[in-house]
């Protein structure tokens, strides 16, 4: 392979899963051209990755970012393509992108027309991480992923100004990280609120992370506002370059299944997820379960009315109330277990 080019835009957890494929491709083929197509914000996060060059695709620049992505690419052909996102917008954009071999998801997993943009597939195995489906795209290519290596890009500023949040005084961290992108799979601001308290009642020091939405910045008051123990909040104070060096310095990350939790567990912080609307051993954080929260079975049977091994692979649960099935005794266990391995 001398040239090969990586589709897949979002979101900041997926795109946390591609950067292993990324170290596998590299250490397969050094002096290959790796290229990656991918999101404005994934882009602010992996800036600065050894070994791939970037192409940012502005999603609100329609089809006129993409006609502008093809002239980028002119007088070039690359030896495959991996269109590792089957979104619609994902599937058309990859239609500009020249390549000799184009490679896809299996059937179980394609969707919007999916499989008219490829001409090769992924082996179909139901029942894996999404970073090993992820993963699995160099199959086609003749290697495999035999290692998980992120290594992500973390300035030394981004580390020193972490570091300079809170002292070095010996208290455990405990890292809040309340909302994901996907509204239904977060956790009711009273109940972040109680573990907090149950953790600061053991010596630890609360911290608040979050983006500057106006989603996390209430749910950030809400949290506080409930609390007794007081909370060092730094919702919307981090850049996505900060971000992984404000999760690696913390000793627990709480989060439901969002971008922060797949950050977090690449960093390699344990990571306390809240599941119930999503199914843990696919999209949880991949190195550690050990300290996780999973309802999903249970989400399964009360909204779809069968258990979670009856349902096809990936099936989300995004049912208003849904995450109300995880409650703060499932988390204070979850926290203690945690306490206990230290």
């Amino acid at each position: 392979m001398r040239s090969i080019c990586l589709l897949r835009l979002s979101a900041l957890g997926d795109a946390t899963h591609v950067v292993p494929l990324v170290r596998t491709l590299r250490r397969a083929w050094p002096e290959a051209d790796l290229t990656w197509i991918i999101g404005k914000g994934e882009f602010k996060l992996l800036e600065g990755l050894d070994g791939v060059r970037f192409e940012v695709y502005d999603k609100n620049a329609g089809l006129k970012g993409m006609f502008d992505l093809r002239k980028r690419f002119a007088g070039r052909r690359f030896d495959a393509l991996l269109q590792m996102q089957v979104a619609a917008r994902a599937n058309l954009l990859s239609a500009f992108v020249p390549a000799v071999r184009r490679i896809g998801y299996d059937r179980s997993r394609s969707k919007d027309l999916h499989g008219l943009f490829i001409d090769e597939r992924i082996p179909d195995r139901p029942g894996i991480h999404v970073l090993d489906a992820i993963g699995s795209f160099c199959e086609p290519l003749g290697l495999k992923q035999t290692e998980v290596v992120w290594d992500l890009p973390v300035p030394d500023e981004a580390r020193a100004w972490a570091q300079a949040q809170w002292p070095e005084d010996g208290r455990p961290s405990l890292l809040i990280s309340p909302c994901s992108s996907h509204t239904l799979r977060n956790w009711r601001a009273d109940r972040y609120a109680a573990v907090a308290d149950h953790a600061a009642a053991q010596g630890w020091r609360i911290v608040l992370c979050g983006g500057r939405s106006a989603l996390e910045r209430d749910t950030a008051d809400a949290i506080v506002a409930a609390m007794r123990a007081p909370a060092l909040d730094l919702v919307g104070k981090d850049t996505l370059k900060q971000l992984p060096a404000l999760l690696e310095r913390a000793d627990l990350v709480m989060a439901p299944d969002s971008g922060p939790m797949h950050i977090a567990n690449a960093m390699g912080t344990k990571v306390l997820g809240l599941h119930a609307a999503s199914n843990p051993p696919r999209s949880g954080p991949y190195s550690d379960r050990t300290f996780c929260v999973d309802r999903y079975d249970d989400a399964a049977r009360k909204y779809l009315g069968k258990p979670a091994s009856a349902l096809k692979w990936g099936t989300k649960i995004e049912y208003e109330g849904v995450m109300d099935l995880v409650t703060v005794d499932d988390a204070v266990a979850a926290f203690e277990r945690y306490r206990q391995s230290r």
